[in-house]
């Protein structure tokens, strides 16, 4: 164990430790919102609030590369492309009954088993783990970025055409849901209805 961590503990936390639990339970709100509520948008609008929340905690823990990747990517691009499915979609702006499928009970199992799934392998891989905060930050832009042209190309590019695989998506879905079935009238306004009506 290093000086740092025999000086002080949970007992006597310093500034940044607490604005880091104050942040992560912000986010820890925004992210419950966020699976919860039945609007749509709103459901979008506090997974900006969430992911926003994450990229404090990386700057708090002074790797600020991840931390302007996390708002540059999630936020600006993938909150961005969610917003412009739903109006593509023509998604209803209010309070959306159908988005709950009924099964609420279920789905809180799998996400409490997940998490405890998740909290157990960090913790396990992170015990006698000590962050420095004093140290030459380790997340710095030329360290991060090093690691990730070298060791991570390959997931960082499937992300790319993930994100472009969900754009396509919401194109192929807003066209479906503008044009009009085969067999159906045309409407009131349209061309075809006078030609028709004639």
């Amino acid at each position: 164990m290093s000086l740092a961590a025999a000086q002080h503990g949970f007992l006597s936390p310093t500034g940044v430790e607490i604005a880091f639990l104050l942040v992560g339970l912000v986010t820890l709100g925004a992210a419950l919102v966020t699976v919860t509520t039945r609007q749509l948008v709103h459901a979008a609008l506090w997974l900006v609030v969430a992911l926003g929340g994450l990229a404090v905690e990386y700057l708090l823990l002074t790797a600020e590369f991840i931390a302007w990747v996390q708002v540059l990517i999630y936020v600006g691009s993938v909150v961005v492309l969610l917003l412009f499915g739903l109006m593509l979609t023509r998604a209803p702006i209010g309070r959306s009954p159908d988005a709950d499928s009924g099964n609420r009970w279920a789905a809180l199992a799998v996400a409490v088993a997940a998490a405890a799934a998740l909290v157990w392998v960090v913790v396990d891989a992170f015990r006698t783990t000590w962050i420095d905060l004093d140290d030459p930050a380790a997340g710095t832009t030329r360290v991060t970025g090093q690691s990730l042209f070298q060791n991570w190309v390959l997931p960082f590019e499937a992300l790319s055409v993930l994100l472009l695989a969900a754009l396509v998506g919401a194109i192929v879905l807003s066209r479906k849901a503008a044009d009009p079935p085969p067999g159906a009238a045309p409407a009131a306004g349209a061309p075809g209805a006078k030609e028709g009506a004639r």
